[in-house]
């Protein structure tokens, strides 16, 4: 029952902001032209390494244009679902709106997480997962071999999800968060290429200080055939962060200072 109320709420979200923007469709356009020009120069960037010979990390060119197309799917997730909505939780705390949304009848995690959905992300999304099949044909993968990146890439979404609702829910403290979302966004540039390419010491701040690693580099081995062991401590990583950001807003709320009080 509560399931159904949430689904049907999430329907009437997303319905009605997908009808507002809509209405701005040459917007649309410029976003699809924007990316693809970001993606042609990231892919040139890429192959720069390959050309002069380098070896990043002992992945093979068309493996690396795996990594490259999650990466760009998981910017098309963050412009579709976590700007749109995480991102603005700064925003409430500074202007005060998160009072009223605190009194709606529905869970407030639920509310600020999934309120909004943006159209501009959806180019990326889907350039993400044609960069992904045309790296996978390259390799000669079977639709078997793609469906083993399914679980890991969940696991990454829900993984980027729970470190920038927490960081955003730093704002019920520091005004200037959107300061830390700004430059997990840059590093989150380094999901561009596979871990193994970077010196150890990256390697090691990628993997258990940013893990940017269990964003892209762990969906990308599981669909290539790589070592898949790490699978497991993505999904370890993702339940501990989900019950942590959880626990975090529950802690931020009773530091929250009502901006009508």
């Amino acid at each position: 029952m509560m399931g159904s109320r949430y689904t049907r709420t999430l329907r009437l979200f997303w319905g009605a902001s997908i009808a507002a923007e809509m209405e701005y469709r040459l917007n649309f356009l410029l976003a699809a032209i924007t990316s693809l020009g970001n993606l042609v120069g990231s892919l040139f960037a890429l192959s720069l390494f390959y050309n002069n010979g380098m070896d990043l990390g002992g992945w093979r060119w068309e493996e690396a244009i795996v990594v490259m197309g999650l990466a760009v799917f998981m910017e098309g997730f963050t412009s579709t679902f976590l700007r749109p909505n995480v991102g603005r939780i700064v925003q409430h705390v500074r202007e005060g709106t998160l009072d009223f949304v605190l009194l709606k009848p529905i869970d407030t995690q639920f509310w600020l997480s999934l309120r909004n959905l943006s159209l501009w992300g959806v180019p990326n999304l889907l350039y993400g997962v044609l960069v992904v099949i045309y790296g996978g044909r390259c390799l000669g993968l079977a639709l078997s071999d793609f469906a083993r990146g399914v679980i890991p890439l969940l696991i990454g979404l829900v993984v980027l999800y729970c470190i920038w609702f927490m960081l955003s829910t730093m704002s019920i403290w520091f005004v200037k968060v959107h300061n830390l979302t700004g430059l997990l966004r840059g590093l989150l540039e380094a999901g561009r290429y596979p871990t193994p390419a970077y010196p150890a010491a990256y390697q090691i701040v990628f993997t258990f200080v940013i893990p940017v690693t269990f964003l892209t580099t762990v969906p990308a081995a599981a669909i290539v055939g790589r070592n898949s062991a790490s699978i497991w401590a993505a999904l370890t990583l993702a339940g501990v962060l989900c019950l942590l950001s959880r626990a975090f807003w529950r802690l931020a709320m009773r530091f929250y200072s009502s901006a009508s009080s």
